[in-house]
């Protein structure tokens, strides 16, 4: 039947529940235990829950429902000769996806099933559009685009975030173990930092001033470092303005700390042993199975630098071609198809190599460290070589789980890299910093020795609940309008 023509008989049963004096939408039902307290409570109990109906079988003088309510169910049975007439009739207009109250005995069916005999019931919502089958709703845009449909119908999604949430409250837990101290930090921000990529501009009226939504938390937390926390961190909603794909969404969640005292050397230990932890709580094991394989987050993790790894698994040696002309030849004389609109520098040029020929092969976990300083222009230098940086990115199955680095705190030389991003933006990088002249005063009076660190919530959960896409981790992802 077309659902426009379902939508009307459900329409036709409101007004019949209104003429027959039934509010469809009451204020209140006083629900005294929750499905899942029913299905704890002993049998011969009388108990009040509600939920809303998702099966409706009618056999004769008696109707078996199914009453959901978040992730629990329990099964109602309604019979004929206890209901008062005028209440049996009325269930003839109650459909599945109507919001339920009721009141009742406990008890198993012969079958084993845990069963409240319906002894009062109450109607506290009118569902005007039919639930799709299972089936029908395999659409995955439309599966985004009404969410509130798809956590119906697919009750694995709603573990999905179940599961998200346990991992940011674990998260949470073992930072502020070690002495983390939660903060939050502008969204709007005059002048938009901390990583490479293009953002959203707005504008405020009152103040009559553009606002970018931030790129990252980074430059915020570090300020903080420099007034006097010795440990923050921060989950942050973080906006990019670029394109979309399984690893991208122009929303995403973000953990980022900042630790004084410690270097990243510090954090590859402590990164192992936190996500070990975390893992194991909320999965159960240190084994999870992503996109068919078994990823083991058991310290320690393999470890390479990234020279290595571009060498190994492309056979160039970045060391050989250490300025943007000599690895652009070298990249021409392999025939090697990268898109480079937009990439202009040594450092986006080897990170458009990098990702497409060098990032996918590597399954990880694993630790890769000492980046060139043309790729990471807020890490410290390396004592021992000033052409590397103190960082490491953790990659899971070609994917950048974290990036993490001993922080830049010489306002000199984090003003010559700046000035050196905004030379190339000038010649056409497309995705670059920008010089913030507030954060190297900042610098200016003085920031210890620190360690930085930032992970994408909705990659670590997009691995921990083997999911194809962030986007199957984010409860509403950013969609084409609907038209």
């Amino acid at each position: 039947m077309p659902l426009d023509e379902l939508r009307r008989i459900r329409l036709e049963k409101l007004e019949a529940l209104k003429e027959a004096g039934i509010n469809p939408f009451p204020s209140k039902f006083e629900r005294k235990q929750t499905i899942a307290e029913v299905r704890r409570s002993k049998l011969g109990a009388q108990v009040q829950t509600a939920g809303r109906i998702m099966a409706w079988r009618v056999q004769g003088g008696i109707i078996f429902a199914d009453l959901v309510e978040a992730g629990a169910k329990v099964q109602l049975l309604f019979k004929k000769d206890t209901l008062p007439p005028k209440d049996w009739k009325v269930l003839e207009l109650l459909d599945i996806g109507d919001f339920l109250g009721v009141r009742g005995e406990l008890f198993r069916t012969k079958a084993g099933e845990l069963t409240i005999l319906v002894k009062t019931y109450q109607l506290l919502a009118k569902s005007l559009r039919p639930l799709p089958a299972k089936s029908g709703l395999t659409n995955i845009e439309e599966r985004y685009r009404q969410r509130y449909v798809d956590l119906l119908v697919n009750p694995e999604v709603r573990q999905v975030f179940e599961t998200r949430t346990k991992i940011i409250d674990a998260l949470r837990r073992y930072l502020v173990k070690f002495g983390g101290f939660e903060v939050e930090t502008p969204i709007l921000q005059p002048i938009y930092g901390g990583a490479s990529a293009r953002p959203f501009t707005t504008h405020h009226n009152a103040l009559d001033a553009d606002f970018y939504l931030r790129i990252s938390d980074e430059l915020y937390l570090k300020r903080l470092i420099v007034g006097g926390f010795d440990f923050v961190f921060e989950f942050g909603r973080d906006f990019r303005n670029e394109g979309m794909d399984r690893q991208h969404n122009p929303e995403f969640t973000m953990l980022e700390f900042y630790w004084a005292w410690k270097d990243y050397q510090d954090l590859m230990k402590f990164t192992q042993e936190m996500l070990f932890r975390v893992v194991k709580e909320v999965i159960g094991s240190s084994k999870v199975t992503y996109g068919g394989s078994v990823i083991d987050f058991s310290p320690p993790w393999k470890r390479m630098t990234f020279r290595e790894a571009v060498l190994k698994e492309s056979g160039l040696d970045i060391d050989k071609f250490s300025t943007e002309s000599e690895l652009r030849a070298e990249i021409n004389r392999r025939r090697v198809a990268l898109d480079l609109k937009g990439v202009v520098g040594y450092g986006a040029l080897l990170d458009a190599f990098y990702k497409q020929l060098v990032r996918e092969r590597i399954a990880g976990p694993v630790i890769l460290s000492d980046w060139p300083a043309e790729m990471v222009p807020l890490a410290k230098r390396k004592s021992t070589n000033p052409a590397l940086v103190e960082s490491f990115q953790v990659l899971v199955r070609g994917m950048e789980l974290l990036l993490a680095y001993s922080e830049l705190n010489d306002p000199l030389d984090q003003r010559a890299r700046w000035e050196e991003e905004m030379r190339l933006s000038r010649r056409g990088l497309e995705e670059h910093q920008v010089l913030d002249e507030d954060y190297l005063r900042a610098l200016e009076y003085g920031m210890p020795p620190t360690a930085g660190w930032g992970m994408g919530i909705d990659r670590l959960t997009a691995i921990l609940t083997d999911q194809p896409s962030i986007k199957d981790t984010i409860l509403f992802p950013t969609l084409r309008p609907e038209r």
